[in-house]
């Protein structure tokens, strides 16, 4: 004869998986609740993240204002958080007048490259960016403009007719 043990034996709940389970919850809460992640039960009890309209999508785009100081003056741009910071160059072309190639951006210290994105930067709502004018490029102004006035000055004819 076969001993079967007691229903209560077999059906226990363990204390440490249970403390496990709950904790590790616990911790997916957190991470959620930081990202900001919507998760969703399917039907089969698989929990996954919330699928997104394309309408949701672009009313979820996160702007940031980004104040950028050309020396005397401030700017104050609005743009996507996820933008770079060559679409920055963009933005601020219409504002002072120069052309993306002739900016240079800095962002803590650093020249930033036109395909790094300012969230992983670490750009922040009301952030300040400094831009500087290419040296290079103002130096090539400089020697046009002082072309320009020499030519500008009237030649002598040596012939008088």
């Amino acid at each position: 004869m076969v001993k079967i043990p007691s229903p209560r034996r077999l059906f226990r709940s363990r204390s440490r998986s249970t403390t496990t389970s709950v904790g590790s919850a616990d911790i997916c809460a957190m991470v959620a609740e930081h990202e900001k992640i919507e998760w969703e039960v399917r039907p089969g009890g698989m929990l996954v993240q919330k699928r997104r309209s394309p309408e949701e999508d672009a009313a979820a785009v996160e702007y940031i204002l980004v104040r950028v100081s050309t020396g005397w003056q401030w700017h104050d741009v609005s743009i996507d958080a996820t933008a770079t910071f060559g679409d920055l160059k963009v933005m601020l072309s219409l504002v002072t007048g120069l052309w993306p190639r002739e900016q240079r951006l800095l962002y803590r210290g650093k020249e930033r490259d036109d395909c790094e994105h300012l969230h992983m930067v670490g750009v922040q709502d009301k952030d300040k960016v400094l831009l500087l004018e290419d040296p290079a490029v103002k130096e090539r102004k400089l020697r046009s403009t002082t072309l320009a006035q020499l030519m500008g000055v009237p030649c002598h004819s040596f012939i008088q007719v």
